[in-house]
């Protein structure tokens, strides 16, 4: 037997032991979860030098250090693999370009960890709890909730400073490696060294993504049964599922729900032929020989209602940034009409003020010159009645919606009203209020705003 046979003999031996020994890590997680039986079963297992990773569908080992892992600690190896799946349950490898990417990887060791943390399992202990407890414990009065997003944009903010440094809470959180999580970088630098020698499968990530999101939703779901038999279960965990399954959002796309067909005087480039039309006016004395087309259909929005919830419940810092968004929204070339009739009306539970806007000059000095009156309780009804004797006394030529900016803490009209009715939340926590079958509903992220 040659050197190189010995060594590939070496080599396999070392990896079918590691491949068991990661099956019993995956057992000793089914018996304790098993509403996540789904989650702890990966698509594949590729081996690489290197350290544990995944892209949400092949797991990535390196079979020394699973074997090191496991002899020096049963529980350490069990908890890492735990790890890896929650990033997948919750969605973490699949991040926008624009993340700053340590600040993003440490939000979701953080997150992951803290689930760990509360579902204190026997398998998955360790002696550095204590401290990871304390200092969740600390995150999470900066925080409020331990999701990644939520820590993610504390950590942008500094607002984590006076917890750690960001190296200490890397030393404390950090199990795995997350290189295979942006689109750049395909595979870990280390899998281009596969043992097996064979080709990686090319991997269709927005369908990876949306397979974790259904898994996640199915645990969610099984969760809730299981919390009616055996009670309470991991907040952080109820918190981090909430997010992955709450639906997103594009504000923009919104808004556009909302205009309404006009005929605008533009040529329309799509049907104008100018090949033709610079003829004509060469060779026959200015005469053209096709006129343009001087019309076209352009949805834009012209009447609507903007209805800001004044009660003491909404943040005033809130309801400028959604006016400023909605605005940049709205006076785009091809949402705006030029002259517009939109009525911003701040209530709390009464009428405190209607400011007509009629042009884009006429925002601009709204947004300068706002203030925020009420206050008070909340109740949705005033609005609505107010609006419907606007309707009766013609105040719109053809009202295409109304969006309430709201808590959504208040009482709600008994009826559904005439025209279109969003009701537009900025998230606080993902307990998400209840709005009218007749309404729709927008929840937005703070960083969305």
């Amino acid at each position: 037997m040659t050197e190189d046979t010995g060594i590939r003999k070496n080599e396999t031996e070392l990896e079918a032991l590691a491949a068991d020994v990661l099956e019993i890590a995956r057992g000793r997680l089914l018996v304790n979860l098993r509403y996540m039986d789904v989650a702890l079963t990966f698509h594949e297992r590729e081996v690489y030098h290197g350290s544990f990773s995944t892209d949400g569908r092949v797991l990535y080992y390196d079979p020394v250090s699973v074997l090191r892992t496991y002899r020096e600690s049963k529980e350490k190896l069990t908890r890492i693999y735990l790890h890896l799946v929650l990033h997948c349950v919750f969605c973490h490898p699949f991040i926008g370009p624009d993340a700053d990417r340590r600040l993003w990887d440490l939000a979701c060791d953080i997150a992951s960890e803290s689930v760990i943390c509360e579902l204190d399992l026997p398998c998955t202990r360790s002696d550095d709890d204590g401290r990871r407890r304390d200092t969740l414990r600390k995150i999470r009065r900066e925080t409020g909730f331990l999701t990644a997003e939520k820590i993610y944009s504390a950590l942008r903010k500094g607002e984590l400073g006076s917890v750690d440094t960001v190296e200490n809470l890397e030393q404390l959180f950090m199990s795995d490696e997350h290189s295979a999580w942006y689109s750049d970088d395909v595979q870990p630098p280390a899998v281009q060294t596969v043992l097996s020698g064979e080709p990686q499968p090319e991997i269709d990530e927005m369908s990876t993504e949306s397979e974790w999101k259904e898994i996640a939703g199915q645990i969610e779901m099984e969760i809730e049964t299981f919390a009616k038999v055996r009670g309470k279960f991991a907040s952080s965990l109820v918190q981090n599922l909430r997010a992955v399954n709450r639906e997103r959002y594009d504000y923009t796309g919104f808004l556009r729900k909302f205009a309404a067909v006009n005929e605008t005087v533009k040529v329309s480039d799509d049907e104008f032929d100018y090949i033709y039309y610079n003829y004509g006016l060469q060779h026959y004395h200015k005469m053209p020989l096709i006129e343009p087309l001087e019309y076209r259909e352009d949805s834009r929005i012209k009447d609507f209602v903007i209805a800001i919830d004044t009660s003491g419940s909404v943040a005033g810092e809130e309801v400028q940034t959604f006016l400023q968004k909605t605005y940049n929204i709205l006076k785009s070339r091809e949402s705006f009409h030029n002259r517009i009739n939109v009525h911003i009306v701040q209530c709390d539970a009464q009428i405190q003020s209607d400011e007509v806007i009629t042009s884009s000059e006429d925002f601009d000095r709204y947004l300068e010159t706002k203030e925020i009156r009420g206050l008070g309780g909340t109740d949705f009804r005033p609005v609505f009645d107010y609006v419907d004797r606007l309707l009766k006394e013609g105040a719109f030529g053809d009202l295409k919606g109304l969006i309430y900016f709201t808590d959504g803490l208040g009482v709600y009209p008994p009826s559904k009203p005439a025209y279109k009715t969003a009701f537009v939340f900025v998230e606080s926590g993902y307990n998400v209020p209840e709005v009218p079958v007749w309404a729709m509903k927008v929840v937005l992220r703070p960083d969305e705003l």
